[in-house]
C-alpha cells in the first residue's frame, strides 16, 4: 500500500557553494538528491516534489540583462523566467530520478508539470514589494527603470540599487488536476517549481502572469493539502530544527507539536524570517488543514529521518 508525500527541496540545495554554480554542478547535486528520494520510493511512498528556484531565476535574469546591454536583446519578464527555471530544473530532476530508478530496477516514471499559481491581485504584498531580484544597479539606472518599466526599486544596504517584487500568498494550483492524474498513474511529479508561476485572474477567469515571487514552502504546503498527502517533508540545509539558534541555550528538536510550533513562531526569536520561519509557517498551515505529520531534515538524512533516527517531526 503506497503512501503519498510532498517534498519541498530548496533551490539553494542545488548549489553547494559559490564555486559550484554551473548546470553540471546543479545536475550533480540533483543526482545526490534523487538517490535519497529513491530511498523513499523503495520504502513505499509516492511523491510530488516542489523545489525552489531563487538562484536559478537570478542567473536567468542576469543573462537577460547582460544580453540587453550588450546586444539590445529584449529582457525576459519575471513570470517567464520562472517558467524557464521550472522547465530546466524539472528536466534535470526527471533525468536524475529516471536514471536512479533504472539503476535500482524501480518501475516508475517521473514527469514535470509547468505549474501556474493563482495569487490575489489585491494581496497586501503588492502594495509593499519586498523581495529583491536581479542585479545591482546605480541610482540613475534604477530610477530610469522605475519610470520606464514601472519597477519598484530600493537601495540595498549600501551595495547599490535593486528591483523588488511582491511575495503574495498562493491561492490555487492551476494545474492541480494534471498533477493528480499523474500521481494516480504512479508517476513521481515535479511541480509548483519556485512556488509556481504567479498568475492573476483578470476578472473574467482569464489568467495573466504577474511580476512576483511565491514562497516555495507555502506553495508546497498548499500542494500537500490539496492532494491529501500523509507527509509534508521539507528538505533543507539542516539536519534538525533548533530553538534559540546560535545562542548558548540552543536546543535541537526531535519533535514538536502543532501548538509548540505556533508558540515558537509567535515568540519571533527562534526562526529566521528568511529561512526557517516560512518553513514552520508552511507546516502549521498543512497540519491545521488535515495534515497528519511533517518533517524537516537535510536531503542526505531523509532515509534515517523516516526511520525516526533524526530530523525534526512536527505532529498535530
Amino acid at each position: 500500500m503506497t503512501k503519498l508525500a510532498v517534498i519541498a527541496v530548496g533551490g539553494n540545495s542545488l548549489i553547494k557553494d559559490d564555486k559550484h554554480v554551473s548546470v553540471e554542478d546543479q545536475m550533480e547535486a540533483l543526482r545526490e538528491t534523487a538517490h535519497h528520494i529513491a530511498d523513499m520510493i523503495e520504502a513505499g511512498w509516492d511523491l510530488a516534489i516542489g523545489h525552489g528556484n531563487g538562484p536559478q531565476v537570478g542567473f536567468i535574469l542576469r543573462r537577460s540583462e547582460i544580453a540587453a546591454k550588450a546586444e539590445g536583446m529584449h529582457e525576459i519578464p519575471l513570470d517567464v523566467c520562472g517558467a524557464d527555471s521550472q522547465g530546466a530544473i524539472g528536466y534535470e530532476f526527471q533525468q536524475a530520478l529516471q536514471n536512479e530508478y533504472r539503476k535500482r530496477g524501480i518501475q516508475k516514471g517521473a514527469a514535470t508539470v509547468i505549474t501556474q499559481m493563482l495569487v490575489d491581485q489585491n494581496d497586501p504584498a503588492f502594495q509593499k514589494p519586498s523581495k529583491p531580484i536581479g542585479s545591482f544597479m546605480d541610482q540613475t539606472e534604477a530610477k530610469k527603470r522605475e519610470a520606464e518599466m514601472n519597477w519598484s526599486v530600493v537601495e540595498d544596504a549600501g551595495r547599490g540599487w535593486r528591483r523588488v517584487v511582491a511575495s503574495p500568498l498562493p491561492k490555487r494550483i492551476i494545474e492541480l488536476e494534471s498533477v493528480k492524474l499523474l500521481l494516480n498513474a504512479g508517476m513521481t511529479v515535479i511541480t509548483v517549481g519556485g512556488g509556481g508561476i504567479p498568475v492573476i485572474d483578470k476578472g473574467d477567469g482569464a489568467l495573466e502572469g504577474t511580476a512576483a515571487v511565491i514562497d516555495k514552502d507555502f506553495a508546497s504546503s498548499l500542494l500537500a493539502q490539496e492532494i491529501g498527502a500523509e507527509l509534508f517533508l521539507i528538505a533543507t540545509a539542516v539536519e534538525k530544527v533548533a530553538i534559540n539558534f546560535g545562542k548558548p541555550d540552543q536546543k535541537w528538536l526531535d519533535k514538536m507539536t502543532l501548538a509548540e510550533a505556533k508558540q515558537y513562531l509567535a515568540e519571533g526569536t527562534h526562526f529566521a524570517k528568511g529561512s526557517m520561519a516560512p518553513k514552520i509557517q508552511a507546516i502549521i498551515w498543512f497540519l491545521e488543514n488535515g495534515g497528519k505529520q511533517a518533517l524537516i531534515t537535510n536531503p542526505e538524512n531523509i532515509g534515517r529521518a523516516l526511520k525516526g533516527e533524526t530530523g525534526t517531526w512536527i505532529v498535530p
